[in-house]
């Protein structure tokens, strides 16, 4: 997509490099000598290739083990089957992503006549929820509370720190964790306690699951928790969603180069609202609407801060509206939440108006 909507503004193809070619120590450099001089250099998702994912978790396994993370070793993890949404030490994975970035990012500093349009110190920062949280309330950004109290260490701690802080439900996410994987919402009150997550425990292996799983009894809530937070995990307030027409919603906004250019109104009949996970595509023109003027102004005002803050390109930016719609919250960063097919803007779609507003003339990219 991104090719055709360079041939579509008159662009030469880009020169594409794999990140299977820079999953080996100290590849980068030589990544790199191949690019020609002046170009937009572009980093992309690591897509869902399981030779990838592989490659990441091994690059991890040094700084998993120095930090006292699970960790897995190349034979162990050669002897896992290859199975479609199986998870594998989330962790691991992350500082091998990590890794590649930091080797990345020294390339392209001895590259300074390369135009990076996401660098690699911005993604970083996105990928990592316990940062952006800290930031973005330091920044004063709206944004769901985090547990007070620091880490949280396991299932227990979980809940008389919630009983503490007066929070009936919360969030847990992976730290590292995009499209909802590895999500989890848990709840206790007097009736007794409920985990709605993403997560599948079979009892020998994990797997991200569209179906989202229900859990009412103690023992898989705190396999899955303890799962959780031991790979290290985000854990905020559950806030209540606004609804439209009766279903709860949030609104995926990509904000590129300091402008809110796309907006995806996502519904669903529950609070998990990603597209692949049952949500639908809302009218954001009926939506927007229904929206005090100066509540949408504030929303999109986030949006540009956390994309300008980020220093990255594009950032698409999630957003709540509690009831009421007059606050919102920012719930995430995604530096790589430009895939957002079917939407025009200008007469071109997401990568066009990207291109165009990256070039004014044809240039080399990659």
């Amino acid at each position: 997509m991104f090719q055709a909507a360079l041939a579509a503004q008159g662009c030469p193809p880009a020169h594409v490099i794999a990140w299977r070619d820079l999953a080996e120590p100290a590849s980068c450099a030589s990544a790199l000598a191949g690019v020609p001089r002046d170009a937009i250099f572009r980093l992309d998702s690591t897509g869902e290739d399981a030779g990838v994912e592989r490659a990441l978790i091994e690059r991890g396994e040094v700084a998993a083990r120095a930090e006292g993370s699970p960790a897995i070793s190349a034979p162990a993890l050669a002897r896992i089957p290859h199975e479609l949404g199986r998870i594998i030490h989330p962790r691991q994975h992350h500082l091998g992503f990590v890794a590649i970035l930091d080797e990345l990012e020294a390339a392209v500093v001895a590259r300074p006549d390369l135009r990076v349009v996401q660098s690699p110190a911005a993604l970083r920062e996105l990928f990592d929820k316990r940062v952006t949280s800290a930031k973005w309330r330091a920044l004063g950004i709206p944004i769901p509370e985090a547990l007070p109290g620091g880490p949280v260490t396991d299932p227990n701690d979980l809940r008389e720190r919630m009983l503490v802080a007066g929070w009936p439900r919360v969030y847990v996410k992976l730290a590292s964790g995009s499209s909802a994987a590895c999500l989890a919402i848990f709840e206790q009150d007097r009736r007794g306690e409920r985990l709605i997550t993403t997560v599948e425990d079979t009892g020998d292996a994990r797997y991200n699951t569209r179906k989202l799983q229900h859990l009412r009894a103690r023992q898989p809530i705190d396999r899955v928790l303890r799962f959780l937070l031991h790979e290290g995990a985000q854990v905020e307030r559950a806030l209540a969603k606004a609804r439209h027409a009766d279903r709860w919603f949030d609104l995926r906004v990509l904000t590129i180069d300091g402008v809110p250019a796309f907006v995806v109104m996502r519904t669903s009949p529950h609070e998990i609202t990603n597209l692949h996970l049952g949500g639908v595509r809302g009218d954001v023109a009926a939506l927007q609407a229904t929206i005090p003027e100066a509540s949408w102004a504030a929303a999109m005002a986030s949006c540009r801060r956390v994309q300008r803050e980020s220093g990255a390109f594009h950032v698409g930016v999630d957003v709540m509206f509690e009831p009421g719609l007059e606050t919102h919250r920012v719930l995430e960063g995604n530096a790589f939440g430009d895939l957002l097919p079917n939407l025009e803007r200008d007469g071109t779609d997401v990568y066009g108006w990207q291109i165009r507003r990256l070039v004014s003339v044809p240039a080399s990219a990659a």
